[in-house]
């Protein structure tokens, strides 16, 4: 994947588009729980959201409000997830809409709705008006990092990002911010991702774009194995720069398109460095299956292997529980061919161990960032998962994340 090089700004950083983050009370702590991402000119507008059945109101409502291939406002609120909330979660959530279009001097159907946070209770809708109201009044092109602290929960730093592209001898910025640290796992986790740009952008391909950058960034992490119900990523396209990308084909696109991907990438691997509790940042890599499915299912399976997370947080060269994870994941391989390495060190061949360093091993297990790589067989399918380590921490956020 190509490197962009990052600009300050975040969401903000593309022409056209302004934010805020503020406090409306809806956290124990005094801290920001109201954000507003808003365009000024008509934007061209993607989403991917949860397959959980379970479905959160917000994500009903943004779904049929996002039908339409546009919007010009998201309004996010943390704290509450309106999630199992029945017919009066979704009256708020239209409520939501309403209070922003109004606020923002559009019409509902423009605005997309996010919530995250604690399921089951009703929102507080008293605060929540409050809220919209004050974000829609501070609404500026510098807003981007406060709107990025407003999306988080049990986040401990704010995700954001913008990234500066040349195209030919024109600029053109994407901007993205997500929040998500627990309840992580592929077709959406418990996170939230907003990107912005603004190029022009055939609808139709913005659609394909974003799925196929969700699909090698956002739906190849996991903390937990977890799927929440509130997930979502949207993406919103103001064409403010004059830049015009319609062309699946054309060299400048494919430019754009890896920048994309790019961005996507950057802010779910912000999501695992900040995962609950965690200590490690761990790249699970499967080569050699049949085909890029049955390795990503042999990846997911190591990654979310609670035997295999434990022994990373020990700092124990537990060869037996990765292998075992892969054995039971479901694809069919050869335990006669496998390979598996910790960073280039071999540690098992053919199925076996072999002689290796200890002390290397060691010294790579300590270290904050860690990557393994398994093979299966001599296929070309390969994936690369990115996951953490289980420690105590992990187990007390989530003892006590409604107290």
């Amino acid at each position: 994947m190509q490197v962009f090089e990052t600009i300050e700004g975040g969401i903000t950083a593309p022409k056209g588009f302004e934010a805020a983050g503020v406090v409306c009370g809806l956290k124990q702590s005094d801290k920001k729980d109201m954000a507003v991402i808003f365009s000024r000119a008509k934007t061209a507008c993607s989403g991917v959201f949860t397959k959980n059945v379970m479905a959160a109101a917000p994500v009903i409502l943004s779904k049929k409000h996002i039908a339409s291939g546009e919007c010009r406002a998201i309004i996010v609120n943390s704290g509450y997830a309106n999630a199992c909330t029945g017919s009066r979660g979704m009256r708020d959530a239209e409520a939501m809409a309403q209070l922003t279009a109004d606020g923002l001097g559009i019409s509902k159907e423009e605005v997309l709705v996010a919530s995250t946070g604690v399921i089951g209770n009703y929102l507080p809708m008293d605060k929540i008006q409050k809220g919209i109201d004050l974000a829609c009044q501070n609404i500026s092109s510098s807003g981007g990092s406060d709107a990025a602290e407003a999306i988080m929960t049990t986040d401990t730093c704010s995700k954001q990002i913008a990234v500066e592209i040349k195209m030919g001898d024109d600029l053109v910025y994407i901007g993205g911010m997500s929040k998500g640290a627990g309840m992580i796992e592929p077709n959406m986790a418990t996170m939230l991702g907003f990107i912005t740009t603004d190029a022009d952008i055939d609808h139709t391909l913005m659609n394909k774009w974003l799925k196929e950058a969700v699909n090698s960034s956002f739906n190849m992490i996991t903390v937990d194995g977890e799927t929440s119900t509130n997930d979502m990523v949207a993406m919103m396209a103001n064409g403010s720069s004059g830049i015009v990308v319609s062309s699946d084909s054309d060299g400048a696109a494919g430019i754009f398109k890896e920048a994309l991907k790019f961005v996507c990438a950057s802010l779910a691997k912000k999501i695992i460095m900040d995962g609950e509790g965690a200590t490690k940042f761990i790249a699970v890599n499967v080569w050699g299956a049949e085909n890029e499915n049955k390795a990503k299912d042999v990846a997911m399976a190591i990654a979310n292997s609670l035997l295999v997370k434990t022994a990373f947080y020990g700092e124990d060269a537990n060869l037996g529980r990765i292998l075992a994870a892969a054995g039971h994941s479901g694809v069919v391989f050869d335990p006669n061919e496998v390979e598996l390495y910790f960073q280039n060190t071999k540690v098992i061949e053919k199925g076996s161990y072999i002689d290796f360093s200890q002390t290397e091993v060691d010294k790579i297990l300590k270290q904050k960032e860690i990557e393994i790589k398994l093979v299966i067989g001599r296929g070309n399918g390969k994936a690369a998962v990115w996951t953490t380590d289980l420690s105590h921490d992990y187990v007390d956020i989530n003892a006590l994340y409604r107290t």
